[in-house]
């Protein structure tokens, strides 16, 4: 009546594949997180860099520069070369790297990356400082 089924079952081979694909652990997730936080922080300090240059966002950037690197196993991020067609303001700039930092700043935490959560939290306070005498002129 019925023909009887000639293969394995479908959970049967998926509980046997786990080792066929690579796992990664919550750490190397985490870094993977972080590193890509801190290289759009990059961009954005170099496009900044481009803006307005300054001995403080050159520090910067060769700083998240390293610790994306050591986080990458020792490649060096990709740097932008040159402005951007339509060029963003830098009050928005500002903005957005503060937003991209905290972002680092809570992965470096939850992964006790004291070097990355020091520089995160560094570089908030000096895009704060950035913003606080234009947020302060327009109110």
């Amino acid at each position: 009546m019925y023909e009887p089924i000639r293969s394995k079952s479908v959970h049967s081979t998926m509980a046997g594949t786990s080792s066929d694909f690579p796992h990664r652990s919550r750490e190397e997730e985490l870094d993977i997180q972080l590193a890509g936080h801190l290289a759009a922080l990059l961009a954005v300090t170099d496009e900044l860099r481009a803006l307005q240059p300054s001995a403080d966002l050159e520090a910067a950037a060769e700083r998240l520069a390293g610790q994306v690197a050591r986080l990458r196993g020792g490649r060096t991020p990709a740097r932008a070369a040159g402005h951007a067609r339509r060029e963003p303001s830098v009050p928005a700039l500002h903005r957005r790297a503060h937003t991209l930092a905290a972002r680092a700043l809570v992965v470096a935490a939850s992964r006790a990356d004291t070097a990355a959560a020091i520089l995160a939290a560094e570089r908030m306070d000096a895009h704060t400082a950035a913003l606080e005498p234009r947020e302060l002129a327009s109110h």
